[in-house]
Formats: structure tokens, C-alpha cells, sequence
């Protein structure tokens, strides 16, 4: 009994402590404790992720992201209907001021679709170039990137970080390429674009779990260069 007591003690003290803390990525030790009350306690990571987005009204990071992961995968049923009630579309709340409504990708993201969610990415950046310039698009040019408004662009960066542990985003690419030297083929090599030096086909040879290298998504379209890319790196926060 005094075991028992002890251990839920223990894992109280956890979940204080992450009330209240950011997270950029999922260090191992906290997978592994969220990993542990899972498998006996799911209620209580719920109420962990209410406590800090309803009541705290905490912006949604990787941690949340994490956990509404697992409880969407929960087989308790009482558990997933909580679940649906307080964080039916996700919990990144899209602001009204975005140009466009990110729901779909979320839903997409939260899913772990990752295929569709880089199509839709890749779309969604056309769409807001297209408002600013009146202009059809299908890819962007580097001359594009300028009309990219920061906020609708942050808020695609933080989905993909959300619902994949911080590993995927385009400021994640952005941290691996700083951290070699700027080195293109470097990052390529890490984010696992190519093989043997040659640049991996579209869509089969790409990875679209979590699996996949840090970094690896959302993709950009190199067959024109790197100035795209190096415009968006310069861009984004």
C-alpha cells in the first residue's frame, strides 16, 4: 500500500511539474512517463492537457500534441468521448486573423497523415501567395516567399511541430541547416532527402511516419534550386 501511495505520489510531482513547462521536442525521459501513465492512468493526462490549455489557457506545444496523440488511440472509451468533448478539432487553436482556415491540415496532422498534410501544406503556401498577388500558383519561387504573411506561416510551422513530437517543420530544417554550416547537401543528407548523394523520388522513396529523420517534412521541391528554400529559412522565425 505504501508502495502504491509513494509511486502516485511520485507521479503527481511529474505532472506539476508539467503543467506548466514548454516543450520544443519530447526529451526521452518525459516520452517515458507519459509512455507509463498511459498505461494505467490515461484520465490523468487528459486532465494534464485540460489543466493546460483550457485552464491555463497555455498555447498547445509538442507535449499536447503528444499526449492528445495516444489518448486519440486510447481503446477506453469514456476516455476518447472526453477526449472529443473538450478538443473535437485538435489542440492548436487556429486564430480568426489567419488568411485561411488551417483546420483541415490539423485534422490531417493530428491523424499522423503525413502525405496528404505535405500536399496540403504545399497548397495552403500557394493559396497565400495567391492572395496577395492575384496570382495563380502551383509551386512557389523564391520572389514569392515575401508574401507569405508571418503569422499564417508560423502557424503551419507549429502544426507540424505539434503533431510530430517537434521533429518536423520548416524551422526544424531551418535549426539542421544552420547547425551545418549552412551546408546544403549536409542537410539533405541528414533530413534524409537523398541517397548516395542523389536526391530520393517523390512520393515513394520519401518517409511519412515518424519514423522518418528529424526534419524530414515537410518537403520542398529542389528540382529549381535552392533559393526557394534559403528565402524561406531567412524568412521564417
Amino acid at each position: 500500500m505504501n508502495k502504491i501511495k509513494s509511486e502516485q505520489k511520485d507521479i503527481n510531482k511529474q505532472i506539476e511539474f508539467l503543467v506548466e513547462k514548454i516543450f520544443i521536442n519530447i526529451p526521452i525521459d518525459i516520452e517515458i512517463t507519459i509512455n507509463m501513465i498511459y498505461q494505467g492512468q490515461q484520465e490523468i493526462l487528459l486532465e494534464l492537457i485540460i489543466k493546460r490549455l483550457l485552464k491555463n489557457k497555455k498555447s498547445a506545444d509538442t507535449l499536447d500534441g503528444f499526449i492528445f496523440q495516444k489518448l486519440l488511440n486510447s481503446n477506453i472509451i469514456a476516455t476518447k468521448n472526453k477526449l472529443n468533448k473538450y478538443f473535437p478539432d485538435g489542440v492548436a487553436r487556429l486564430k480568426k486573423s489567419l488568411h485561411i482556415n488551417y483546420q483541415p491540415l490539423q485534422k490531417l496532422l493530428m491523424n499522423q497523415n503525413f502525405q496528404e498534410a505535405d500536399r496540403l501544406t504545399n497548397k495552403y503556401l500557394c493559396q497565400l501567395v495567391e492572395i496577395k498577388t492575384k496570382n495563380s500558383k502551383k509551386w512557389l519561387y523564391f520572389t514569392d516567399i515575401q508574401f507569405l504573411p508571418l503569422e499564417d506561416l508560423f502557424t503551419l510551422d507549429l502544426l507540424w511541430k505539434i503533431y510530430s513530437r517537434g521533429k518536423f517543420g520548416f524551422s526544424i530544417q531551418k535549426q539542421i541547416w544552420t547547425k551545418n554550416n549552412k551546408n546544403w547537401d549536409k542537410l539533405w543528407e541528414k533530413i534524409g532527402w537523398t541517397y548516395n548523394g542523389t536526391m530520393k523520388r517523390y512520393p515513394k522513396e520519401f518517409e511519412w511516419t515518424l519514423n522518418a529523420p528529424e526534419g524530414h517534412l515537410p518537403l520542398s521541391n529542389q528540382l529549381r534550386g535552392t533559393k526557394t528554400l534559403l528565402y524561406l529559412f531567412n524568412y521564417i522565425k
